[in-house]
């Protein structure tokens, strides 16, 4: 007997991660899509914004309150940090599963959140009852989640890379070190003088060096792997591309007779969005592109103390939509790669 499909709504479906949710959603067998909520778009079709979905999706943008989110089975926000918080806690009352792409539920701490967001948090009830949702991690809390908060970009590429090291306690926890590259999608679809083409082509530059807002949440999740404070040093940095997250990661090994490679591949050996490359590899972001994959290397150059894991995703996918859809299938019983089985694009 054939499954009804799952009812589905998007709450902001106007930015880069809502139309790469939307393209992955259209083509997903057990889905139907319900309504796609935006204010400033409302009564527009959504195939007159987004030309690449002509003749996959069939719907027009709707107002939040008249798009009947609240019979949906499951609600995904694809929005600012700030709207999740308000809207939410009455779906989920109402009896809908949500999956939240901002920030708004990822810190278990309502004051570290208004510290690094600079924000009231209006829904500091549902931050213990939420599940990261880093599949990797918490597949078995995500299958029985009400409220599953998708993990940053940078907290998707960076944790994957340092979660095997900190499991077998191989590294020290209080110095480590990532360096990382995003294209410029991960700062959303907005106007910003940074953001133009004549701005960012040819130039690679750092940001946020004093503090960026993945912090806390990468020191949250890998200080749970660890359980141990974790300590990181993290710089970001704004490339001249479009999508892409590149991370290399730094650590000092508190043991050497560890077979790292062998390590690695053993811990994610059935993991279908993790892909651990041979001995001397060196992933670039564009053989991820379009894809829900991560592509790990680890290296341990010179033979000497320092472990280095290089470590690439497309951020708009594995670091956004791709694993929300993720999430989404473990929830509901379908396959964890369904509608995400494309392999990446090149050139």
């Amino acid at each position: 007997m054939m499954r009804s499909p799952v009812r589905v709504g998007i709450v902001g479906g106007t930015g880069y991660t809502g139309v790469e949710l939307l393209r992955l959603m259209a083509e997903h067998p057990g889905v139907e899509l319900v309504s796609i909520t935006s204010r400033a778009e409302k009564g527009l079709r959504v195939d007159a914004l987004f030309p690449n979905l002509r003749g996959h999706v069939d719907l027009a943008f709707s107002a939040p309150e008249h798009a009947g989110l609240e019979t949906c089975d499951a609600v995904f926000f694809a929005t600012p940090h700030g709207v999740a918080m308000d809207v939410a806690p009455a779906l989920l009352d109402a009896g809908v599963r949500v999956i939240d792409l901002s920030a708004d539920f990822r810190l278990r701490n309502a004051g570290v959140w208004e510290r690094w967001y600079r924000h009231d948090h209006h829904s500091p009830q549902w931050l213990d009852r939420a599940v990261y949702g880093l599949p990797e991690r918490r597949r078995t809390e995500i299958r029985e989640a009400r409220l599953v908060a998708v993990p940053g970009c940078y907290p998707t590429a960076i944790q994957l890379g340092f979660i095997p090291l900190l499991e077998a306690g191989l590294i020290s926890a209080d110095s480590l070190i990532a360096s990382a590259a995003s294209g410029v999608s991960g700062a959303g679809r907005q106007a910003n003088i940074d953001n133009l083409l004549t701005e960012c082509a040819d130039s690679l530059k750092a940001y946020s060096v004093s503090g960026h807002r993945h912090l806390p949440e990468i020191e949250q999740e890998l200080s749970s792997v660890a359980n141990v404070p974790v300590q990181l040093s993290f710089v970001p940095h704004l490339a001249p591309m479009i999508r892409g997250i590149h991370a290399t990661l730094f650590a000092t090994l508190r043991r050497e007779d560890v077979d790292l490679q062998a390590l690695f591949e053993a811990r994610y050996a059935d993991e279908p969005a993790v892909d651990v490359m041979p001995v001397g590899s060196h992933p670039q972001t564009r053989s991820v592109r379009g894809a829900n994959l991560c592509r790990l290397a680890v290296h341990r150059p010179q033979g000497r103390n320092t472990v280095v894991v290089l470590s690439v995703i497309d951020n708009l996918v594995k670091g956004a939509a791709g694993q929300a859809l993720q999430a989404f299938n473990i929830m509901f019983g379908f396959n964890e790669v369904t509608g995400l089985g494309r392999a990446a694009l090149l050139p």
